[in-house]
């Protein structure tokens, strides 16, 4: 399977966010998941050699004292201790922080594994409570079916997990001296952050890429991911942005007709018979959201839908063409699952998340290649009452960890912290992009996709991917030597 296919399996059969009756399946965060996964994680097995997982008795609540406060679950983290230079010389620490997915039997981030040797550094992974084998219940399910224990499944609560534990490796490893760098990637990159603001005294400085912090409370425009997907694929042929933006009309006039939804789903070799059109419509616009998200190199999956579109043979109608650019083989008797899918226990946990505190609204707006759709709170509200009983929180992220006027709050106190993005990523536009002061720093590049940079290098790396990882490194290496160099002088002080 072409890396591209790699991409729209993943928006056919992991994208769907929220049940059928949500009218915005918010395209999820995270990177660590299926083909995905395999570009973000060193494959190398040298690499991987030498890593130990543990469980934590971890409090279920930080911020209570009653008696279920005290309730204790495990929390999963992997360490490895390969190229770390030791307590007695305060070798730093790396920490990766989980996000909305199970570490996986090898969670390894290349920019991680790369750096640890130059750096000297223990690696820290820590997994997000209630994902994998961090489960309170033991399974997404049952915790999310308890209205009680699902009320600890929140951002905040996975910062104090995160700095329990990494406060806990530095007493139990005497390494009290020990600069830590956070390190996460999209939901993750957001907790990294965060986690900065919050937690300065554990982390000397964090690493957030692909972290969109300003998608909150009407700070970035609600159409903002759809228009950059749109400007991908139109950079790219403009015809091919043309024939996507026609296709809607396309489908509704099919489906209209008597037998029309059979039609589409002979065309389209759905698995089953589509419901309505929007079923399908859904399937595609995740498809193309997905591309975008990761239209990394040396593939860019983008050039290779429009590839499809317009290669088409001549004479091929719209919709005929649209499926050339989203199937490897177009007349493949396999059918394809267009429809919604049982959920997994990422995909559970997101829509929890997004439907207490993570409402990042999103809409198609009228300047995108996508039919029209505004973002509706009162509908997102229904939804969410539909599936847990509870009203969404949209200003609480901006409430607990700021995001209005932030170059001027931030910049009054706040430190250490990259903000990489890359400009493909749709998400990017609810990123930092400019630097806010000498240590609060955006390192953007024009061509990169989502948490590209924390990705292993490869041989065929572009240059300024190259460039942007060097720029990254050298920012890192800059806090820690400050770090190293303010706390001898303390030391020298103290004596």
């Amino acid at each position: 399977m072409s890396n591209l296919k790699q991409v729209v399996v993943l928006a056919i059969t992991i994208l769907n966010c929220f049940p059928a009756s949500h009218e915005h399946k918010t395209p999820r965060l995270s990177l660590l998941r299926g083909g995905i996964r395999k570009k973000l994680e060193n494959k190398s097995t040298a690499i991987s050699k030498g890593f130990t997982t543990y469980l934590y008795d971890q409090t279920l609540d930080h911020f209570n004292y009653n008696p279920q406060s005290y309730t204790t679950f495990k929390q999963r983290y992997d360490l490895n201790f390969k190229h770390w230079g030791g307590s007695q010389k305060n070798a730093p620490i790396f920490a990766y922080l989980g996000d909305e997915a199970a570490l996986g039997r090898h969670p390894r981030v290349g920019f991680m594994t790369e750096n640890a040797p130059r750096f000297r550094a223990l690696q820290v992974y820590i997994e997000h409570r209630f994902y994998g084998e961090s489960n309170p219940l033991g399974s997404m399910k049952k915790s999310l079916e308890n209205t009680t224990i699902r009320g600890y499944f929140n951002s905040a609560q996975a910062l104090a997990d995160y700095a329990e534990i990494l406060i806990y490796l530095k007493r139990k490893f005497s390494a009290h001296h020990s600069p830590v760098i956070v390190v996460g990637a999209s939901y993750g990159g957001q907790l990294a952050a965060w986690f900065r603001l919050k937690y300065p005294h554990v982390a000397h400085g964090a690493l957030a890429s692909s972290a969109p912090i300003l998608y909150f409370d009407n700070i970035t425009p609600h159409d903002a991911y759809f228009v950059a997907v749109s400007k991908d694929f139109r950079e790219v042929s403009e015809s091919c942005y043309r024939t996507i933006q026609k296709s809607w009309s396309e489908i509704d006039k099919i489906a209209s007709k008597p037998h029309g939804l059979a039609f589409l789903s002979s065309k389209f070799n759905s698995c089953r018979k589509l419901r309505d059109s929007d079923e399908l419509k859904d399937f595609l616009i995740e498809a193309f959201a997905s591309t975008a998200q990761y239209n990394a190199p040396p593939t860019y999956p983008v050039t290779q839908v429009c590839g499809g579109i317009d290669g088409a043979p001549k004479g091929t109608d719209i919709l005929g063409r649209i499926i050339f650019g989203i199937y490897e083989h177009p007349d493949n008797k396999k059918c394809h699952d267009i429809h919604d899918n049982p959920l997994d226990e990422t995909e559970q946990g997101w829509n929890w998340l997004s439907c207490s505190e993570m409402v990042m609204p999103l809409a198609h707006g009228y300047h995108t290649m996508f039919p029209p759709s505004n973002f509706s709170l009162s509908k997102w509200s229904k939804d969410c009452r539909h599936s847990f009983g509870v009203e969404p929180r949209p200003h609480w992220i901006t409430t607990y960890y700021g995001g209005q006027d932030i170059k001027l709050v931030l910049k009054k106190f706040a430190s250490n912290i990259i903000f990489t993005n890359g400009l493909r990523d749709p998400y990017s536009r609810g990123g930092v992009l400019q630097n806010i002061s000498d240590s609060l720093v955006a390192v953007v590049t024009t061509n990169g996709s989502h948490c590209l940079d924390l990705g292993p290098s490869q041989p065929d790396d572009p240059e300024w991917l190259v460039t942007q990882r060097k720029a990254v490194f050298g920012i890192l290496e800059g806090w820690i030597k400050e770090y190293y160099g303010t706390r001898n002088a303390t030391h020298k002080v103290a004596l």
